[in-house]
């Protein structure tokens, strides 16, 4: 069982309880936490209040998490593309389409439950349904990432990921023509206030930092690098959307009408790199982009001839 704390300040004076939580709490969808508030797992100042219970400053909210409940999460024989691994991590190229870890409604088909047919040493941190995962990236984003098999392991990455020392570079196509050869964007991301599917840049949401750095200009797009600074939710895609440079292929954020086929953004995880955690030695890791993202980029190289 877990329980978390959070006291109100001015920059969140009546706002929903429900809402609040959600953007505080990212790992946790809004369903889920008003499940919470409904079980009276939720107190503000000691009392149970109502999903739309408005805050006041000062409040002093308390959330019980409950262990979770064990799920039949089964191994399946799915290809995996290792990269690198030790006792203590694993690191995986995982292909556009694959969903990180099991969630409502995805039980199957998952990074995990390959992970699980492969080895059944994985840190037990995030319980039943993520078990090894430290981070995650977007199903229909490609690329590397690294999975913890024990706990002492699962601890030392999630504090590298949480005080930016971890290296995490994509490559990234967007639409249109990016003046500036590099640049950061520093805007707080948070919940969509009334398209809850959506993240969108918000004046009370959590600081999110991207650096930019064109790669390579073709007739109406923009191949970029994006660092990350900060790891939020959907950060680059919205990062780059906001600036008016929205990824090609993005079905939530990007242009309704696409030039390709595609089945999702152009975004691949391409460089990895972070401290082991047993050798405390700095380790990185590259992967390459995949055919889909090389065949379009060679019908734009194409139109520039």
């Amino acid at each position: 069982m877990e329980t978390r704390e959070f006291i109100i300040d001015e920059n969140s004076v009546n706002t929903r309880l429900d809402l609040f939580l959600s953007e505080r709490m990212e790992d946790k969808s809004r369903s889920y936490i008003q499940g919470l508030i409904e079980k009276s797992q939720v107190k503000v100042n000691g009392i149970l209040k109502k999903s739309n219970y408005k805050l006041k400053i000062k409040d002093k909210i308390l959330i019980t998490i409950p262990d979770p409940v064990g799920l039949d999460i089964e191994p399946e024989d799915i290809p995996l593309d290792i990269v690198y691994e030790d006792s203590d991590v694993i690191v995986v190229n995982k292909p556009q389409g694959m969903v990180v870890h099991p969630a409502s409604g995805v039980y199957t088909g998952t990074l995990v439950n390959a992970l699980l047919n492969h080895c059944s040493d994985l840190s037990g941190i995030n319980g039943v349904t993520r078990p090894g995962i430290v981070h995650r990236i977007d199903k229909d984003t490609s690329g590397i990432l690294v999975v913890a098999k024990n706990d002492k392991s699962h601890n030392k990455l999630a504090e590298q990921l949480k005080d930016h020392s971890m290296t995490r570079a994509y490559t990234a196509l967007v639409e249109g023509i990016l003046k500036e050869d590099e640049g950061t964007i520093d805007k707080p991301l948070g919940r969509h206030p009334v398209e809850r599917i959506k993240i969108s840049v918000i004046k009370d949401g959590k600081r999110a930092v991207t650096h930019y750095r064109v790669l390579e200009r073709f007739k109406s797009n923009t191949l970029v690098e994006c660092v990350l600074e900060t790891g939020r939710t959907h950060q680059i895609r919205v990062h780059m959307a906001y600036i008016g440079h929205p990824l090609v292929g993005d079905p939530v954020y990007g242009y309704k009408k696409q030039k390709f086929n595609l089945n999702g953004q152009m975004l691949h995880a391409k460089k990895l790199g972070f401290i082991h955690p047993s050798t405390n030695e700095y380790i990185e890791f590259t992967s390459d982009l995949p055919d889909y993202f090389k065949k379009v980029l060679n019908v734009l190289k194409n139109e520039l001839k």
